[in-house]
């Protein structure tokens, strides 16, 4: 492990979204203080900059922001926060100027949540993959067309450059920072003491399937919990409306009312992603198959086809954990 500190700078605005300063912040602090506890080096030298030395407010907690640094201050790492104060910051010239300019001096540069639509302003994007926050897909799109904008992944890494989706995903993001940077076992101790998942594979959708099927019925919420519970179950039309005490033929129809799809649909995605989290894990494929309710890897592997085009033995390979 190397014994100079790595220089990472996190980007702040007015009207920056707290937790996409607080959560990369947190991540790479941590890793700090865990390396420390094991009679290491800290690695980590963390800054929050902005255009000028100022104190942010953001959900009602003061943020401190540094100068932004000069051209011949040496960075590694370049962070950059999303939230409402994008929509001011990407016609700031200035600070277009020296986020292209950092990056260019930094090893990596990543962007939280919104932040990509700075980074794809200051043209650090063009032609590349990249992810940003669910709401603002279609903006980002219609904005940046020569961006190759994914909606799904809760994050995205193409070349030096790192996108991530809503908020949260930041987090993921830098864990996965951390683990290039320090090796795995220092990124799970940091996701342990954090109490999240370690290393969310980046193709993981920005939604639970469950929270994408809610719709005005409560009782089918309800209802997407218990199947979640029972994978391995009878699942089928009449046992599904006796959870909902519903008629077979009335539950058919108010439930595709709700959701947008068949009763049959939503239980093949909910057991795909069951199915997703486990491959990351590296359970065997036949396990997981059993495990949720596919009946047979055969099964599985073509609800892996039709969802994702890829076998789950290939999905592994993309997005297992190492």
């Amino acid at each position: 492990m190397p014994n100079e500190l790595t220089r990472i700078e996190i980007l702040a605005f007015p009207d920056v979204q707290l937790l996409d300063v607080a959560g990369p912040l947190q991540v790479f602090s941590t890793a700090n203080e865990i390396l420390k506890a094991e009679g290491m080096q800290a690695h980590y030298e963390i800054t929050v900059v902005g255009k000028h030395a100022d104190t942010l407010t953001s959900a009602g907690l003061a943020i401190a922001t540094h100068q932004l640094p000069s051209s011949d201050d040496p960075i590694d790492t370049l962070v950059v926060a999303g939230g409402r104060g994008v929509n001011a910051a990407i016609d700031d010239d200035a600070l277009l100027s020296w986020i292209r300019y950092r990056s260019q001096e930094a090893r990596r540069t990543a962007s939280v949540c919104s932040g990509a639509f700075l980074l794809a302003e200051a043209g650090l994007l063009e032609g590349r993959r990249a992810v940003t926050h669910w709401e603002r897909c279609a903006e980002f799109a219609a904005r940046y067309p020569s961006v190759r904008l994914e909606q799904d992944p809760i994050f995205v890494c193409d070349g030096n450059v790192w996108t991530s989706a809503g908020i949260t995903a930041g987090i993921d993001l830098t864990l996965n920072l951390v683990e290039a940077d320090l090796g795995r076992s220092i990124a799970t101790a940091v996701a342990r003491h954090l109490v999240v998942y370690l290393r969310r594979p980046g193709g993981q959708a920005q939604f639970s399937t469950a929270l994408s099927l809610q719709g005005g019925e409560s009782r089918f919420d309800r209802l997407h919990a218990w199947i979640l519970e029972n994978l391995r179950g009878d699942l089928s039309l009449s046992r599904l409306a006796e959870q909902a005490h519903m008629s077979t033929r009335s539950f058919s129809r108010r439930y595709h009312q709700a959701t947008g799809i068949t009763p049959a649909r939503a239980i093949e995605k909910l057991r795909v992603e069951a199915a997703r989290q486990m491959l990351g894990q590296f359970m065997p494929v036949s396990q997981v198959s059993r495990q949720c309710g596919f009946g047979s890897e055969e099964t599985m592997r073509r609800a892996f086809l039709r969802s994702f085009g890829v076998t789950p033995r290939e999905y592994r390979e993309r997005f297992g954990t190492t």
